[in-house]
């Protein structure tokens, strides 16, 4: 599509994308530290956090998403359709950040119960937020190769959300904490909810929609839900996003167990100092002293900092895959990019289970590795979900984006419950007790399955799923063609 009222400016597309740096600043939060906050920090049961993770993230599959996904495609606003809706959830989403990672003195009931509403809350804002957010990549514009375009900015946006959390989280909880973890991670939060209001405030107001429903379009909600059950690939997509977020949750999740009491803590340390991290460290260190900032310096721990150091390694692999990503999907065609990377990067994920405690250098190498294969899908995997959409608009002569990607996030929820469930889950079947600073061989090494094998058979499943999807390089052509025909003569027949 050559239509120039469909190219998005970089200041559009850079200003959409700070709405992905400030969902995942919390988003990554709950992937990768939730079930540590709530076992090691609140000091919920592993068993309790596993059944509370699980259900509210059912909760937020079945029960919020279709509404809010109902409730946007039939929002009419002067601003539109999906944009309101980030304006509206700004604040309360901050708000509700914090609440959930807040450790209010209570007995471990009283834990419990405010867990689980600050949490459901935080859910019910987060899909209010998200969906919209993610609808909106589909009205933006038209253009297939825009939205390729938009997507590598957008998950730009979440890789570098990503490497604040993975790399700087844990010191800047123990720093800002001043090793007091409950305090520490009050105070990041704070931090991250004022950045993410802003930043949801920026993606209002520097964003337009574009593709617009055919005039006087009506559809039903039983005709929308219809619709979807009959389309193929929205069929494939929603199975393929449960398994990756899956994947995401279970080994997002487990590898702070997996430094903290897995690897060998000589080794991880004797990486470091040969990396020359450690010597880094100490000159930061003592600037920081000599400047009377002795109180931001870089906390003296090798599990966190080598859980930092690799997080690094494997985020800037990420960054160069997703450089990768339109490239070759525009010669390709996303699906088959999408299968390849994916198969390739569950290979090096297989590699951590043979590994001994001592081998870090191998894990480093396969930790960067599995980050750049698994870069190139990042892109690709909301790109296909908005194609997604014009295939069924395409096929039924109706656009139904919010409820397609309602259902997209309906699976992401599945997903994330049952992998941030599993995850706890995991270490109660073990055994693991948080009050223990080391774990028996059998809690260890059922990290270690988690991590690979287990972690690995969702992107295995996935893999095998793309083979029923059809929408291949000259589909999407053909479609792109055909809607970009049909918009003209609409806007031709209501001039």
């Amino acid at each position: 599509m050559n239509d120039r009222s469909q190219q998005l400016s970089s200041r559009e597309k850079i200003g959409y994308s700070l709405g992905d740096l400030a969902a995942n600043l919390i988003f990554q939060t709950l992937v990768t530290f939730l079930a540590f906050f709530y076992t090691d920090v609140f000091r919920i049961p592993a068993s309790v956090a596993a059944t509370l993770i699980f259900v509210v993230g059912m909760l937020g599959a079945f029960v919020f998403t279709p509404i809010i996904g109902i409730l946007a495609d039939r929002t009419r606003t002067r601003w539109g359709k999906f944009r309101p809706w980030i304006l509206w959830t700004a604040v309360p989403f901050g708000a509700l950040s914090l609440a959930a990672f807040n450790t209010p003195a209570l007995g471990e009931q009283g834990k419990i119960a405010y867990a689980f509403a600050t949490y459901t809350l935080l859910m019910l804002v987060y899909v209010a937020n998200n969906l919209p957010y993610s609808a909106l990549s589909g009205v933006l514009t038209g253009s297939m190769e825009q939205r390729n375009s938009l997507s590598a900015y957008r998950f730009l946006a979440v890789t570098f959300a990503q490497f604040i959390i993975q790399v700087l989280l844990l010191p800047l909880v123990l720093i800002l904490g001043n090793g007091d973890k409950a305090q520490g991670f009050r105070n990041t939060m704070a931090l991250f909810a004022a950045v993410g209001t802003l930043c949801f405030l920026i993606t209002f107001f520097t964003t337009r929609e574009r593709v617009l429903p055919i005039s006087e379009q009506r559809s039903s909600v039983r005709q929308d839900l219809t619709d979807l059950v009959r389309n193929k690939p929205w069929l494939v997509m929603l199975s393929l996003t449960i398994l990756v977020f899956i994947n995401l949750a279970m080994k997002g999740g487990m590898y702070i167990y997996y430094f903290k009491y897995t690897l060998d803590a000589n080794a991880l340390t004797l990486f470091l100092d040969n990396a020359g991290f450690n010597r880094f460290i100490a000159a930061i260190n003592s600037v920081l002293t000599g400047a009377g900032l002795s109180a931001l310096q870089w906390p003296q721990d090798a599990p966190t900092s080598a859980f930092s150091v690799f997080s690094a390694g494997g985020i800037l692999a990420m960054i160069v895959g997703i450089g990768f990503s339109k490239r070759l999907a525009d010669r390709y065609g996303k699906r088959n990019v999408f299968g390849g990377a994916l198969l390739i990067s569950t290979l090096f994920l297989l590699a951590f289970y043979v590994y001994p405690p001592t081998a870090i250098a191998w894990v480093f190498a396969s930790y960067v590795l599995h980050g750049f294969f698994y870069g190139i899908t990042i892109p690709l995997l909301w790109a296909m979900i908005a194609d997604v959409a014009d295939y069924s608009e395409w096929k039924n002569h109706r656009r139904a984006t919010a409820i397609i990607f309602s259902a997209m996030l309906c699976g992401l929820k599945i997903g994330l419950s049952v992998g941030g469930a599993l995850v706890a889950g995991i270490l109660a079947f073990y055994g693991y007790d948080a009050a223990l600073p080391l774990q028996s061989d059998a809690v260890t090494n059922g990290i270690r399955l988690a991590i690979s094998v287990y972690a690995s058979i969702p992107f295995l499943l996935g893999t095998a799923l793309l083979a029923l999807y059809e929408i291949d390089k000259p589909l999407e052509t053909r479609i792109e063609h055909e809607l970009g025909l049909r918009r003209r003569n609409a806007a031709l027949a209501t001039s």
